[in-house]
């Protein structure tokens, strides 16, 4: 398959465009600024908001005048991970994108179709002069992946449309109808460096190669986390030896499911083999449990220059014990639904030398308001007990289904028609800004839907090439159907 001949031509062209421009979480100004070119060279009514969010509004095309307002929408900016010897710029270079068989993939890096595939759909509808539809406000939000502050900062008068499709969607053939809210916890444990005895044997152990993903989509996909793998072995560790803790950092982004963890440790000389042996046995121990979704996991002991200092020994076990107690993964599922219902990610911890503190980042979502805060107080009460410092986050709400949804029943009616087959209509336990919407503009009639990505949030992301036709047929058909004033 090439990439020149890709179809639908017209959406792969402006993907292309969009992978052009820089555009991480909260410093999208050079996508807010090609946003509102295009806009304006179309001749269409375009502005932001003070949010930073952008509008392009396109009348009806002959015939269709009589039709409601379809509001689309999709966020400009991107996740940013690369794997590490990737020389990437995210705040300067394009994203280099490739062919491999059915999928699209990026060099090294992640690939930007969550959501930039959502925008060039936006994007070709604005340019198109053939596709029949009626008035469309297409919605490009900023900051979604690190808080949603685009999408909170909105004015209740920033769209007009009580009908809206958000096209952050991962699956083809599925309509999602509902979203888990969710909240980010921080603690902060204080420390002060201990010289380390004389005759301790330093050594770093990292963890690699992990599958990662998205931690509210993919979180119940048993994939390892790195971060509490790494916390499991220094627990393991602490309880045999006179463990120093020198420097850990491990993971990144609190929306990722942690693919890699590194730490520098010391322990008495005398057992330099010891530590080396239940290394090898711990990995052998983890390989087994995670047989099926780690196949190309790595795990690295390489002896250091001696340290002289490390963390104090009392705040080390402290921070150890509460990683190694603390939630992750799936908490509950749903009662009534196949779907999960409140979980927890262990997104990151860092010794940060200029502050001297070691800050742990996590995420809590759930489908559930009163279980979201259950959880994130779970987190609180366990790094709390330890002695370090903790914040809950506002976090955003979930989406309730509106079981009388026009919009759905378009959407269900014409998947039929062309695919021949209903849609999957479900919810989904990762994030959406429809949760926002839901609570900025009462009554907005809302569906989820876009091509199936796989390996989001990670360098390992991919779009399959032929569901972006077949959602682009299905959005085209929605439009064509869109309900009379």
């Amino acid at each position: 398959m090439n990439e020149m001949n890709l179809q639908p031509s017209d959406v792969f062209k402006c993907f292309a465009q969009v992978n052009q421009i820089p555009r991480p979480s909260k410093k999208e100004e050079q996508m807010i600024d090609f946003l509102l070119d295009f806009g304006r060279k179309l001749n269409l009514e375009t502005r932001r908001d003070e949010a930073g969010n952008v509008i392009i509004c396109k009348p009806a095309t002959p015939g269709m005048e009589g039709r409601q307002t379809i509001v689309l929408q999709s966020h400009m900016d991107m996740v940013c991970e690369k794997n590490k010897d990737v020389d990437f710029d995210f705040t300067k270079d394009a994203i280099q994108t490739y062919v491999d068989g059915e999928w699209m993939k990026a060099k090294g890096t992640t690939l930007g179709a969550d959501d930039g595939i959502g925008v060039a759909m936006e994007m070709a509808l604005l340019e198109s002069t053939d596709i029949k539809h009626g008035p469309l406000e297409c919605v490009f939000t900023r900051d979604e992946e690190t808080g949603l502050t685009g999408a909170e900062g909105m004015q209740s008068d920033f769209m007009s449309g009580r009908l809206l499709i958000n096209l952050d969607s991962e699956d083809v053939g599925e309509i999602f109808v509902s979203c888990a809210g969710g909240c980010r916890t921080f603690a902060q444990f204080d420390y002060e460096e201990e010289a380390i005895p004389e005759g301790f044997f330093t050594f770093s152990l990292a963890i690699k190669g992990l599958t990662g993903g998205h931690s509210g989509d993919d979180i119940d996909k048993k994939r390892a986390n790195a971060n509490k793998l790494l916390a499991r072995f220094l627990y393991l560790s602490q309880q045999k030896y006179d463990l120093r803790l020198v420097d850990i950092q491990a993971g990144g982004l609190h929306n990722a499911i942690p693919r890699e963890a590194w730490c520098l440790c010391a322990v008495p000389a005398k057992y330099k083999e010891s530590i080396t042996v239940d290394w090898n046995l711990f990995q052998a121990d983890v390989e087994e449990e995670y047989s099926v979704t780690e196949k190309t996991m790595r795990f690295i002991l390489e002896s250091e220059t001696p340290a002289a200092t490390a963390i104090g020994k009392d705040c080390s076990q402290r921070l150890i014990k509460a990683l190694q107690a603390v939630d992750n993964g799936v908490y509950a599922v749903c009662q009534d639904l196949d779907l999960v219902e409140t979980s927890s990610n262990l997104a990151s911890i860092h010794k940060v030398p200029e502050t001297k503190t070691i800050d742990v980042n996590s995420s809590q979502r759930s489908s559930i308001y009163s279980a979201r805060i259950n959880m994130a107080n779970t987190f609180a009460a366990v790094f709390e007990l330890a002695g370090a410092k903790v914040e809950i986050g506002e976090g955003y709400p979930g989406w309730k289904m509106n079981p009388n949804s026009e919009i759905l029943r378009i959407a269900v009616e014409q998947h039929k028609k062309l695919f021949k087959k209903e849609p999957i209509v479900r919810g989904i336990h990762a994030g959406l800004e429809c949760g926002l919407f839901s609570e900025k503009f009462p009554g907005m009639d809302m569906i989820s839907m876009g091509p199936t990505l796989r390996g989001v949030h990670s360098p390992d992301e991919k779009l399959h090439i032929p569901t972006v036709q077949m959602v682009w047929d299905h959005l085209l058909a929605i439009l064509e159907n869109a309900p009379k004033k």
